[in-house]
């Protein structure tokens, strides 16, 4: 049986953005030091930790002595090299592992590990040259969605094609990466599950969020909509405990999926951390997904993952957004976060709001 790692121990994470904060900011409240590694400086989550590591991916040693100073390694977001997470388990427990943070950063391998779950996906095909493009994107019926297989997110790299679009001067912009083509998915709305697993193999999920997106990027996410039934809410927990189980996960994942016109789920996207989606869970649940991400990770009983209000409503600010915080703070009915980050660029995550309907 694993030893749990119990408070006055020291996390450690990967990353340092504001994902990274509201990780050191629960682990904090349950009594552990923190010190996060990544190349930035003066960061989101570098403001609270003990101490905040300034490296590379490839600097084993420098690697090695962060790893000396924690007792586990955790992810706040995905494009941290397999080969690091594969270093650093020489010398500390790292959750959650490479296999699932190697299927996340390529949407061909992540799309084909969710099949292999035995779990729905829309159609979708590889795509290496402008030949296979014109091929695939025909048997698509002329329409689909083309997207870089590796390092994309909030909806870069990726570009809706429609008949009479120019795939020569697309493919261009593609032509130095394999990329992937998925059909166009006719969905009601867009929804996503927040599981967690412990290192016991625990498992638990809260209610299903459903979520509007504005340019590609997370605009609201609301928790107790009415647009999630019961059925719909049981279906899509039972995919992100098989997604948790099949790939043995330990921490925080989130499922991100569709509805489609005729009532099914597909799964669009996985995330091995804590999600954009769940910050209202700091506010709106009994235990947050951070609180848990550290649960999780140490090897401590799952928290409680109910709704302690009626309904909840996630608004990201974007950019200049931001600004308007006098303002969001004038109604005291709002909680306002805000990440620390001194420059409000357009498409930039600067802090999200959250309100309760009790």
């Amino acid at each position: 049986m694993t030893q749990a790692i119990l408070p006055g121990a020291t996390l450690g994470v990967l990353g340092s953005g504001q994902l990274g904060r509201m990780f050191a900011i629960a682990a904090r409240q349950l009594g552990y030091g923190i010190q996060v590694y990544s190349p930035d400086g003066y960061s989101p989550a570098g403001q609270i930790a003990d101490r905040e590591w300034t490296g590379g991916w490839e600097e084993t040693a420098r690697l090695k002595e962060f790893a000396q100073r924690v007792q586990v390694v955790t992810l706040e977001f995905e494009n941290v090299p397999v080969a690091t997470i594969q270093q650093l388990q020489e010398w500390v427990p790292v959750r959650p592992g490479p296999a699932v943070l190697e299927a996340a950063q390529n949407r061909l391998l992540e799309k084909t590990a969710i099949r292999q779950c035995g779990l729905p996906t829309a159609e979708f095909v590889a795509v290496n040259s402008l030949e296979e493009l014109h091929t695939h994107l025909s048997a698509f019926g002329g329409s689909g969605i083309l997207k870089t297989a590796s390092w994309g997110y909030d909806g870069k790299g990726q570009k809706r094609i429609d008949s009479g679009d120019s795939l020569t001067d697309l493919w261009q912009t593609f032509s130095s990466q394999t990329a992937i083509l998925e059909q166009l998915v006719d969905f009601q709305f867009e929804l996503s599950v927040i599981a967690v697993r412990n290192v016991q193999g625990e498992i638990d999920c809260y209610d299903p969020i459903l979520n509007r997106h504005r340019n590609h990027i997370l605009d609201v996410s609301v928790s107790g909509a009415p647009e999630i039934t019961p059925k719909i809410a049981a279906d899509a927990c039972e995919i992100a405990r098989t997604v948790m189980t099949k790939l043995d996960v330990v921490g925080v994942l989130c499922v991100e999926l569709f509805l489609t016109g005729d009532g099914r789920l597909l799964v669009n996207e996985i995330a091995p951390r804590p999600h954009n989606s769940g910050h209202l869970t700091i506010d709106a649940h009994v235990t947050s997904q951070f609180e848990q991400q550290v649960r999780a990770i140490c090897g401590l009983p799952l928290g409680d993952t109910g709704l302690a209000a009626r309904r909840a409503q996630m608004h990201n600010l974007i950019g200049a957004d931001a600004n308007d915080w006098q303002a969001i703070l004038s109604d005291p009915a709002n909680h306002l976060h805000l990440y620390g980050k001194h420059e409000a660029r357009p498409g930039r995550k600067m802090g999200h709001v959250t309100r309760l309907t009790l």
